[in-house]
């Protein structure tokens, strides 16, 4: 785990900038706390901070150049699968000269080339380049678990871990986007690949390899997409039969998440997914398993901690249980380290709760697995039941998961700044309307699965876990258990208040008050309903000298907003005030 960074220059663009390659890779310490390289080849400069997790050694350094077979590569992630792929291409005659899975992607492109990718279990983003051609194929896994941002600047490419990163070399268009404003204001702030919030920036996306071709050339070739419905003979399995599978497929999935040379611990949330995850790295044979929660104080009736529920699972599984306890006085104050380590506008308030969680557990570990994805994988949100018979998928979505419609949008951003076209609802519309999900409810699924879930939570763990130095790691998106889930009958997955068939699995392993608890989440209700200091902080923010001189609001309904903030919440249940004031928040920390 680590961060990437890199210019590849055009053929008559002269040497790259090495300079910004320097302050992009120096803007990523956090990332990579543990070494940093840099190596320039041809048209190409590679930059590289490093968090040791597999092969500690400096074997295993990056920039990692291969001089034998004439490739450079910058990588972050993790292949779980690497010993066996290095297994592999031994015997096809490969010399390796580290233990690590970076130099396994190396001999893996140079023996089957661009489809390597294909072979791979993990999460990784990477840059190839090819010392003798000038040819670089830049890579995202299936799931977009690990971030790749790039700019064109000055006629070169450059590309990098984290959009910060990228405005640290200099030279980019930092205009705000203003489709990508619509889609941040509507579309639960997901703001899908490969825009960003700003105009000169933009991300790769999930399961794709972006080529440049010492011609200057440079084309996108998707290499994964997920289908949904039933493969031959999936009709005749029992509603035991595929419990049973989906608990197979995650026990390889979690054991997969285990490849590491330093302890790997869980995020324990006490809810079920995370529970689960516990469960079955103690199943295993884990003992003395670190897990690690985190509580709020309760706000306005609604609790901030689900600590009686991680309770129960620390003791039934024996784990080493640390419990972290934060309070309106500590959260305030950390608010700006969390928003300067976001790697885009993220409203979603449990940042705060990942944010500080990760530096305590950092302290501990610097692996750590944890629950995300499978409220999308198996179905776990109440806007699922009402599309089993939809006669109108996207309308019917919009309602329940849009934060705002089109009247209040046009009310909310200032003159000039909506388009013609709903952009949120256009960009559902098209890809609900892509082939290989045919019912509503399925099309919603793969939606959230492939888009939204690439863009709030894993971006939030990643972003929040990596400013700490710590790796975060999600089995609910190993893509063969998601494969699996998208073929199960929608019905199984939404029955009794959604993902039934995950929660029947899970009750060969777990208690049953874990299970059928009520649904919770990450809870930081000072956020949701702002009031005191926080509210002081977001007014200064939302009505500030530098928020007018944006001009992205209209200023009445702000005042409108800020009047009675606990009144205006998004369908999704968070605070519409917060949304505008993050934004100018994220804008002012990295000195936008």
């Amino acid at each position: 785990m680590c961060g990437i960074s890199g210019e590849i220059r055009g053929a008559d663009a002269g040497p790259p900038n090495v300079t910004a390659v320097a302050a992009m890779s120096g803007r990523m310490t956090d990332r990579g706390p543990d070494g940093h390289g840099l190596h320039v080849q041809g048209r190409a400069a590679l930059g590289h901070r490093r968090l040791k997790i597999i092969d500690l050694s400096e074997a295993s350094q990056q920039p990692m150049v291969d001089p034998e077979l004439g490739l450079a590569i910058v990588f972050n992630g993790c292949i779980y699968n690497h010993a066996d792929l290095r297994a592999e291409l031994e015997a096809k005659g490969y010399r390796f000269f580290s233990k690590g899975d970076t130099e396994v992607l190396v001999k893996a492109y140079h023996a089957w080339g661009d489809r390597f990718v294909e072979r791979l279990h993990g999460m990784f983003a990477f840059a190839i380049v090819e010392r003798d051609s000038g040819r670089a194929v830049l890579g995202r896994d299936r799931l977009g678990i690990k971030p790749l941002y790039w700019a064109e600047v000055d006629g070169a490419f450059r590309f990098a871990s984290t959009l910060p990163a990228l405005l640290a070399g200099g030279g980019i268009d930092t205009a705000v986007d203003p489709v990508a404003l619509q889609h941040y204001m509507s579309f639960h702030a997901v703001v899908p690949a490969p825009r960003t919030i700003l105009k000169g920036v933009r991300k790769l996306p999930p399961a794709t390899l972006l080529t440049l071709e010492p011609d200057g050339s440079r084309r996108e070739t998707p290499y994964w997409s997920l289908t949904f419905g039933p493969h031959d003979g999936d009709a005749r399995r029992s509603a035991a039969e595929w419990q049973e599978a989906v608990l197979d497929a995650l026990r390889t999935a979690v054991r997969r998440r285990t490849v590491a040379d330093v302890p790997v611990g869980v995020l324990l949330s006490g809810g079920l997914d995370s529970s689960l995850i516990t469960a079955l790295l103690a199943e295993q044979g884990q003992t003395g398993l670190k897990t690690f929660s985190i509580g709020f104080e309760s706000v306005g009736g609604e609790a901030g901690d689900e600590f009686q529920y991680s309770d129960i699972v620390a003791r039934r599984f024996g784990t080493d249980h640390t419990r972290l306890f934060v309070d309106s006085a500590e959260a305030l104050p950390a608010l700006t380290d969390c928003v300067r380590a976001m790697a885009e506008p993220m409203v979603s308030h449990d940042c705060i709760g990942f944010f500080l969680l990760s530096r305590e557990v950092a302290r501990h570990v610097k692996v750590v697995q944890s629950g995300q994805g499978a409220d999308e994988v198996f179905g776990g949100y109440h806007w699922y039941p009402p599309l089993l018979e939809s006669r109108d998928a996207v309308d019917d979505y919009a309602r329940v998961f849009f934060d705002r419609d089109r009247a209040e949008m046009a009310d909310i951003l200032s003159p000039g700044l909506l388009s013609g076209e709903d952009e949120a609802r256009a960009f559902v519309a098209a890809h609900f309307a892509r082939p290989g999900a045919e019912r509503p409810v399925d099309k919603a699924l793969r939606l959230d699965t492939t888009v939204m879930l690439v863009d709030d939570p894993v971006k939030r763990v990643d972003t929040m876990t990596m400013a700490a130095g710590l790796e975060a790691r999600v089995p609910f998106l190993d893509h063969e258990l998601v494969e699996l889930a998208a073929r199960i009958p929608a019905e199984l997955k939404l029955a009794g208040g959604g993902k039934h068939v995950l929660k029947e699995a899970a009750r060969r392993v777990l208690p049953a008050e874990v299970i059928d608890r009520p649904k919770g989440y990450f809870p930081v209700p000072a956020l949701k309903y702002l009031r005191g200091p926080f509210l002081e902080r977001v007014r200064d923010l939302a009505t500030g000298e530098r928020a007018r001189r944006r001009g992205l609001f209209n200023p009445a309904h702000v005042e409108r907003l800020l009047a009675d903030p606990e009144a205006h919440l998004t369908p999704l249940r968070g605070s519409k005030l917060w949304q505008v004031a993050l934004l100018e928040f994220w804008f002012q920390e990295h000195g936008l």
